[in-house]
């Protein structure tokens, strides 16, 4: 037994080469993504970058249950507690760690498969949407829910829902949708289903390639070896089955017309039906930022992406409904937040404004990403 949040190991291949191992190792908190498991990954990525042994890097997690069920609510909760709409030092942290841990993971220069079973949701799909070769099984459970609790769809979301199909990314950004392992291929945040009891399999195939003799480069082998090991996906997807309906849902430019339209979904599909009812009971304002975030970021890089996304996460911090959400949800669990503003009519551009306000002094704590 081992209190290590993150496990580090190397899997050695018939080349003599190594791949790195990084296994997040906190199963009775579901893997959920600690300041110390983004201290403990990122300098450990960087050096397996810079190791010429070292092939590629395989990301995984401890349990059954979950790669990764979001960040840390409950360290941000008492946070927020203590400063209230002050300068909040640890929010400040987490999130500049976290997000450059993300940047790091969409840049690495060496293949990163990431094993995505069961939960993952938020951070866990920070870690995952960057990785070069990212797997879901038959248990994969995603989720990009924060509406729920306040906030946005961070951790680089404000990016890649964006570049998803149509405006897909849009309804999952205000609904909070769960999705399953053909909806995640199908939206682009997954690459190839493999069955769950496979994974020693392809850990042994990774072991027994010869990577220095690979014909082309690594990611395109590592491809090569994953596709050997696919089975299709059980489940239909429902992004693809609803795909036009979602795009008649979300589309314009008003975001009220938008809501009115989701709020009045009608259809005998208990998938579409929870979306409608998450979205009316989710953060106006998180709604709203969403929606501004999709505005705004359609011709940005990822860094830049990142470095606004800092701002709004720490606007968030500073404004009631994400400490409120997070109390609703984990701390008190009535299930009852009380949103400020609580109507999506009553929240103003200023509003939302204030949410991107600098609330550390220059230079921004992510300028070196590019």
């Amino acid at each position: 037994m081992t209190d290590d949040v993150v496990l580090f190991d190397t899997l050695p291949t018939a080349c003599g080469r190594r791949f790195g191992i990084a296994t997040l190792n906190v199963p009775t908190a579901l893997n959920a993504l600690s300041l110390d498991m983004v201290q403990a990954l990122s300098p450990m990525l960087r050096d397996w970058a810079q190791d010429p042994g070292v092939v590629g890097v395989v990301l995984q997690a401890a349990g059954d249950k979950a790669f990764c069920a979001g960040g840390d609510l409950r360290g941000l909760y008492q946070s927020m507690r203590v400063h209230g709409a002050e300068p909040n030092p640890y929010a400040h942290g987490f999130f500049a760690q976290e997000y450059a841990l993300d940047h790091l993971i969409h840049c690495y220069p060496k293949p990163i498969l990431c094993w995505g079973h069961g939960i993952v949701m938020g951070g866990g799909i920070g870690l995952m949407a960057g990785a070069s070769h990212r797997v879901v099984t038959g248990t994969s459970k995603l989720a990009m829910p924060e509406i729920s609790i306040g906030l946005y769809p961070d951790v680089g979301g404000s990016w890649f829902l964006r570049r998803m199909p149509g405006r897909v990314g849009l309804f999952l950004a205000l609904t909070g949708a769960p999705l399953n392992a053909a909806d995640a291929i199908f939206c682009g945040l997954a690459d190839v289903h493999i069955p769950a009891d496979q994974r020693a399999a392809v850990l042994v195939a990774l072991g027994a390639a010869r990577w220095d003799d690979v014909r082309g480069d690594a990611g395109a082998a590592l491809s090569r070896l994953l596709a050997a090991h696919t089975a299709p996906t059980v489940a239909e997807s429902k992004l693809r089955q609803h795909f036009d309906t979602i795009n008649a849902l979300v589309a314009g430019d008003d975001l009220l017309d938008i809501a009115q339209r989701l709020r009045s979904i009608s259809s005998d599909d208990a998938w579409l039906q929870t979306a409608s009812a998450s979205f009316a009971k989710g953060s106006p304002t998180s709604a709203a930022l969403a929606f501004e975030m999709w505005k705004r970021v359609h011709r940005m890089s990822l860094a830049e992406v990142f470095r606004l996304e800092y701002r709004a996460s720490l606007g968030c911090c500073a404004h009631p409904d994400f400490v409120e959400g997070i109390r609703a949800l984990l701390i008190d669990k009535d299930r009852t937040p009380r949103w400020t503003p609580d109507t999506l009519e009553h929240v103003t551009p200023e509003w939302i404004a204030e949410h991107f306000e600098a609330r550390t002094a220059a230079p921004h704590p992510l300028a070196a990403l590019n």
